[in-house]
C-alpha cells in the first residue's frame, strides 16, 4: 500500500506533464501540415538547378 501512495502521485504528474506538451505541440502548430511530410518524400530533387 505505502509503494501505491508513492507511485499513484508519480504517474499522475507524469501524465499530466505528457498531457501538457501534447497541447503545447498543437498550439506551436506541429500537427498542422500531416500530409506535407509524406508528400515531400515523392518530390525529386534533381529538377533544382
Amino acid at each position: 500500500m505505502n509503494s501505491v501512495a508513492f507511485m499513484l502521485p508519480i504517474a499522475l504528474g507524469m501524465g499530466l506533464f505528457g498531457l501538457a506538451c501534447f497541447f503545447w505541440a498543437l498550439r506551436r502548430g506541429q500537427f498542422s501540415d500531416l500530409d506535407g511530410a509524406a508528400a515531400r518524400i515523392l518530390i525529386e530533387e534533381d529538377d533544382l538547378p
